[in-house]
């Protein structure tokens, strides 16, 4: 019995993270946190999580992501699912959210019709020479370069706008309209600025 009344006790004090108590002259007795840790971790991880959902920044990039596997699923590319990979990386290097799956829906129908002769490789980087162990790390070295944060590359790519990118990336020598036809598709999946509306559901 007396076990079970401990257990009572210490189980009602999981909803305080440190207790301030009162004996006569001494005051703000902190009770500290690593005594109560199992039931404490759990309540707190129960905050964190609902402190992330309602984060805007995390709920953007869930929005983007998902509209970017929105635009694949929609039309059967094999990409879909990579969405968040994309947002992270395009936030990671200062691109637009939009411009790696609307290269590789130029590119490849959202890896369809991705490199023959290389692995994982639906951007056509380096002329479809060039493979990769996943579509994950295709994402990276595509973002990383368009970025400018590849030493090697960064002259034709750093400091430049979306469409001088793109114009860099597939010259119009080679491919006229290339750069329209990319932000015409960077249109079709979303807004630039695509920001999600947050609901808070009744209990």
């Amino acid at each position: 019995m007396k076990k079970n009344n401990l257990i009572r006790f210490v189980e009602s004090l999981v909803f305080l993270p440190v207790m301030t108590l009162s004996f006569g002259n001494v005051h703000n007795i902190e009770i500290p946190q690593n005594r109560l840790v199992p039931q404490i971790n759990i309540t707190v991880n129960g905050i964190l999580a609902l402190n992330q959902a309602l984060d805007p920044d995390a709920e953007s990039l869930k929005a983007k992501a998902e509209a970017i596997d929105a635009y694949f699923a929609l039309r059967n590319m094999p990409l879909e699912g990579t969405g968040m990979k994309m947002v992270q990386e395009a936030l990671k290097n200062d691109l637009d959210w939009r411009l790696l799956p609307a290269i590789s829906a130029r590119e490849s129908t959202g890896g369809k019709f991705e490199c023959k002769k290389v692995s994982n490789n639906a951007f056509g980087w380096g002329s479809c020479k060039i493979g990769f162990k996943s579509n994950e790390e295709a994402i990276e070295t595509v973002a990383k370069n368009l970025g400018g944060n590849n030493p090697k590359t960064s002259y034709h790519y750093d400091n430049k706008t979306t469409k001088e990118i793109l114009r860099a990336y597939n010259p119009p020598s080679i491919v006229l309209k290339y750069a329209e036809q990319v932000m015409t598709i960077m249109d079709t999946i979303g807004d630039v600025d695509l920001t999600p509306t947050l609901a808070i559901a009744s209990a």
